[in-house]
């Protein structure tokens, strides 16, 4: 038997349960790891309400990202030894002690990454490391804005950002945020809670506007976002904090002009295993050298679950909040 957290039907975080559930012997292809840390994500809260369906029927046990150490191993399984220390972002399952897993989303923790630098930054950071390099590929001659420039992809994404040599520019909704992103990459930092951003981002630019609008937030920045992107720019939105986005009208994309427009997915972008280990090393990499540090600004117990999800969508956190089993 091992601690886990279930949600038996979805609702607000009142709904994680606390619980010793049964684990059984790895199957043909999977690992079972002991969690030393997990990540804390938004996306964790879609699934909890029901926004995002959970896969399969009946109890389910969140979260999508954690680090940890190898201590079983299924049949077949050659991509990594009892003992190593591995990290993962997907498929649902972190919120536990120990998990099986299946060996092929694994990735080995290098020397020079901590356990709870790799649980805290699997699933943001590699988003960060799509968003910068693939979705848009992020120059010196990029000029981008980034909401959400506090949280967790966007203390990241400014740092990396701003070492490729972009201008940077984030929103935030207090002072306290502001000057967190002032310190991790953002050249120029709105708070849009007493600033009217989008008139900002015109002047930032001198009205020549933003290549690329990166947007987690949703409901609460459209359509202003598309009055800050260029001719032919591109909107990209692959979150949705404040709620989901009404039916799009894509004459409005023609209307500010010809403007492009994705909604991403990190798991598109690894779907192949050499997707996921370039991925993660290139992430890798930059936290090593120090170009990206991440900023673990919360600890909960795995117990305490409940109040981490309450106080995530209360914007009361910053930067990566870690959950130590």
């Amino acid at each position: 038997m091992v601690w886990a957290v279930r949600v038996e039907k979805a609702g607000d975080p009142s709904v994680l349960s606390y619980e010793e559930v049964d684990l059984p012997e790895p199957k043909a292809g999977e690992v079972r790891i002991r969690h030393t840390a997990i990540g804390l994500n938004f996306i964790d809260t879609y699934f909890r309400s029901g926004l995002y369906p959970a896969p399969g029927d009946g109890p389910f046990t969140p979260g999508n990202e954690g680090a940890g150490v190898v201590v079983a191993l299924g049949e077949g399984v050659s991509n990594v030894s009892v003992g190593d220390r591995v990290a993962y972002a997907g498929p649902l399952g972190a919120y536990s002690e120990e998990r099986n897993i299946p060996a092929s989303v694994l990735v080995k923790i290098p020397e020079g990454v901590t356990d709870e630098q790799a649980a805290s930054s699997m699933l943001k950071g590699m988003t960060a490391c799509y968003l910068l390099k693939k979705t848009f590929k992020v120059t010196s001659d990029t000029t981008l804005l980034f909401h959400a420039a506090a949280g967790g992809v966007g203390l990241i994404a400014g740092q990396w950002a701003s070492s490729l040599g972009a201008t940077v520019i984030g929103t935030v909704s207090s002072e306290e945020k502001a000057q967190l992103a002032a310190a991790n990459g953002y050249a120029y930092v709105i708070n849009y809670k007493t600033e009217d951003w989008v008139a900002r981002v015109r002047t930032i630019t001198g009205g020549r506007l933003c290549d690329v609008v990166y947007d987690s937030v949703g409901k609460d920045t459209f359509p202003a976002s598309l009055d800050c992107i260029r001719p032919r720019g591109l909107w990209c939105t692959f979150g949705q904090s404040s709620g989901p986005l009404p039916d799009i009208n894509f004459g409005m994309l023609a209307q500010r002009g010809s403007l492009f427009a994705t909604r991403p997915s990190l798991f598109h972008y690894i779907a192949e295993r050499w997707e996921l280990e370039e991925t993660a090393a290139d992430l890798f990499s930059v936290i090593a050298d120090g170009t990206v540090k991440i900023q673990i600004n919360q600890h909960y117990k795995l117990k305490d679950i409940a109040q981490a999800h309450w106080d995530l969508e209360g914007r009361k956190t910053t930067g990566a909040t870690v959950i130590l089993p």
